[in-house]
């Protein structure tokens, strides 16, 4: 008798189980078919003038893909497979062009930044980190996230931003684990995520806190023949203390969002954790090794080796010296995040702009804004700049935008120098897509928060962030004499 009703009550847990599945298949197809069927509708809208037929099919894909980004019908490595896939069947970029994207090297950047971590965290790093910014924030984990993402938010004025995020999720890692802190929980979603969205913004303190500082100064260089230069002190004058101010607030507003628990602690170190120890041998070789990387990272300009092959490079030596095994490392790298997420954002985002979508968008965009002075034109090459780099990698945005806004400054009396400027802290603010940036894919590596929540996040991130940006630089560089 017994034996049977656990039958039935094993056919009954199976019946359920098959019936959930078969409603989890049905919305992920309708989800699935209603993106594309959304995109057929506006590919069915006659083609406005100034746009090509390529750049209309362009949008018409990015609103499919924008609405599986944020439903997920399929996991987001596949949605940006996907992705890839559909521009070369819509012929909107040719095969060799397209695949090139998932293979570049910020992909592979972001992967030995990834690996390199990976290392710190198996050989004691981040767990002595870890200590160190719980003696001075204390166990409440709001009041670790703060003081940690102030920390490196900051540094990221002068360490990239990749690296930054994914040292401070990885030292994050066993804390919160022992805090038992799950995945998709508010609290982990806030933790994973005020860390990313910090160190961006931190990165526009300097010159060197992100590619997209060092092309919009080279840009305004070469536009102005020379006329106009911003330097590395130059830089850090104007945007640093903007930068101080940034973080703290792009802090509270994802703090804003999910509103976590205040009374979760992190584990309190015992007497014997708190005691000082001494480095050990595979730490100290991992420090070296990775001082040099940094060290090589900083001074680019100086050995011309590219920063994906300095990282790839630094992987290598830590696998060579012994600090990890490969098999470790293997299988707690997040592959397919790196060359399916940001190798497939790549590749779209260079779509935008060679098929003429991007560059559509700027003229219609812009002659909204002419003869308004400054602080008007200030602001609208930020939000557009803000908002499209969400979908194009920063570096293209500043390409797209620069030669446009620029002469239409100096056209009407406008130090182009504020464009320039504000090009570089407003695309700072890529929170809108997990595609938007890299330290957006690092977290979302770890899993403790979806493509969605980040997207709904950045509505409310974003807006706060540029206005007070706006108020920032106006007071800052009033202060100056910028302005």
């Amino acid at each position: 008798m017994s034996h049977d009703y656990e039958e039935v009550k094993s056919s009954d847990e199976k019946t359920k189980k098959d019936l959930h599945d078969l409603r989890v298949l049905a919305r992920n197809l309708l989800l699935f078919f209603g993106a594309i069927v959304a995109g057929l509708l506006v590919y069915a809208i006659p083609t406005p003038d100034g746009l090509s037929e390529t750049g209309h099919m362009f949008l018409a894909l990015l609103v499919t893909l924008l609405i599986m980004f944020l439903t997920e019908p399929i996991p987001l490595p596949l949605v940006m497979v996907f992705s890839g896939t559909a521009l070369i069947l819509l012929e909107i970029g040719d095969r060799a062009l397209v695949w090139s994207g998932y293979a570049h090297p910020v992909v592979f950047f972001i992967l030995g930044c990834l690996m390199i971590a990976v290392v710190a965290e198996s050989v004691g790093l981040t767990d002595r980190l870890g200590k160190f910014f719980l003696k001075i924030a204390g166990t409440n984990v709001i009041r670790f996230s703060f003081i940690m993402c102030m920390g490196l938010g900051i540094a990221s004025s002068v360490m990239h931003d990749i690296a930054a995020t994914a040292i401070g999720i990885m030292l994050m890692l066993p804390l919160m684990k022992a805090a038992k802190i799950e995945l998709g929980s508010r609290m982990g979603a806030f933790l994973t995520l005020s860390l990313p969205f910090a160190c961006s913004a931190g990165g526009m303190g300097t010159l060197i806190g992100g590619g997209r500082n060092m092309v919009a100064a080279a840009f305004l260089d070469d536009i102005t023949g020379g006329q106009y230069t911003i330097s590395f002190i130059e830089w850090t004058i104007y945007c640093l203390p903007i930068a101080v101010v940034m973080v703290p607030v792009v802090w509270f507003s994802v703090y804003l969002v999910f509103r976590p628990d205040k009374d979760i602690h992190f584990k309190a170190l015992t007497e014997e954790q708190q005691k000082p120890t001494p480095f050990n041998l595979k730490e100290i070789k991992a420090l070296v090794l990775i001082g040099i990387t940094f060290a090589f990272l900083l001074t680019g300009k100086l050995h011309g080796i590219n920063s994906s092959v300095i990282v790839m490079l630094g992987s290598i030596a830590c696998v060579l010296f012994r600090l990890i095994d490969w098999k470790t490392l293997n299988h707690k790298t997040e592959w397919a995040v790196c060359f399916l997420v940001f190798g497939g954002g790549i590749a779209l985002g260079t779509a935008m702009g060679y098929s003429g979508a991007a560059a559509f968008l700027a003229d219609v965009f812009f002659p909204f804004f002419e003869g308004r002075g400054w602080l008007v034109l200030f602001i609208a090459v930020g939000v557009f700049a803000g908002l499209i780099t969400n979908m194009m990698a920063n570096v293209a945005a500043a390409a797209l935008i620069l030669p446009i806004a620029i002469p239409l400054a100096i056209l009407e009396g406008v130090d182009p120098t504020l464009i320039a400027l504000g090009l570089g802290m407003f695309t700072s603010f890529a929170f809108l897509l997990v595609i938007g940036c890299p330290p957006n894919i690092v977290a979302y590596s770890f899993g403790y928060f979806k493509a969605s929540q980040l997207t709904k996040t950045g509505l409310v991130v974003v807006p706060i962030a540029m206005s007070v940006l706006i108020v920032a630089a106006y007071i800052w560089w009033s202060i100056i004499g910028l302005i």
